[in-house]
């Protein structure tokens, strides 16, 4: 029996937080929450103690959503080297999936996508691309950047991920 979407948008976002940070931290990373949103929803690092050799960390910009949705918005370009994460489907914990782009690389999709040159068309002059109907054409594009183990700290460190510390079997 399929789970009921999730309509409560505050609840959509703490299911979502929730699961990134625990994407985060199974991959021996650790998370901070901001006081403020100002753009920035968590910021993962990676310290001294996590096989580092000096203290890493990438803001994060949290898209959850119950269906799949994809969106890029030009305010996010000024948040320095930040990730933006799509967390799709948070109301049915077996169909949730992540994407995790930097801002660079959520750019180029979108104009990918929508055959866009820069800055020519009338969604991009508002500001923002976007679809809550992600085609099969657009998931492609994005499975590259699909969480899987270690990918969130290969996303933040840029170095490979090793099994660390014991935490996996």
């Amino acid at each position: 029996m399929p789970f009921p979407k999730i309509k409560d948008t505050q609840v959509v976002e703490l299911i979502g937080r929730n699961r990134l940070g625990s994407e985060i931290l199974r991959d021996g990373l650790d998370v901070a929450v901001p006081a403020r949103d100002r753009g920035i929803d968590l910021i993962a690092y990676a310290d001294l103690s996590s096989n580092v050799k000096t203290f890493v960390a990438r803001p994060i910009q949290m898209k959850a959503s119950s269906e799949a949705s994809f969106s890029i918005d030009r305010k996010y370009k000024r948040v320095a080297n930040l990730i933006i994460a799509y967390v799709w489907h948070v109301h049915d914990a077996n169909a949730t999936v992540t994407y995790a782009l930097t801002y660079k690389e959520a750019l180029a999709i979108a104009r990918k996508y929508w055959g866009r040159a820069k800055g020519n068309s009338t969604s991009w002059k508002r500001g923002r691309y976007t679809t809550s109907k992600p085609s099969f054409q657009l998931r492609t594009l994005l499975e590259p950047f699909k969480i899987t183990e270690g990918k969130w700290w290969e996303k933040v460190t840029g170095t490979p991920f090793k099994r660390r510390f014991g935490l996996r079997a």
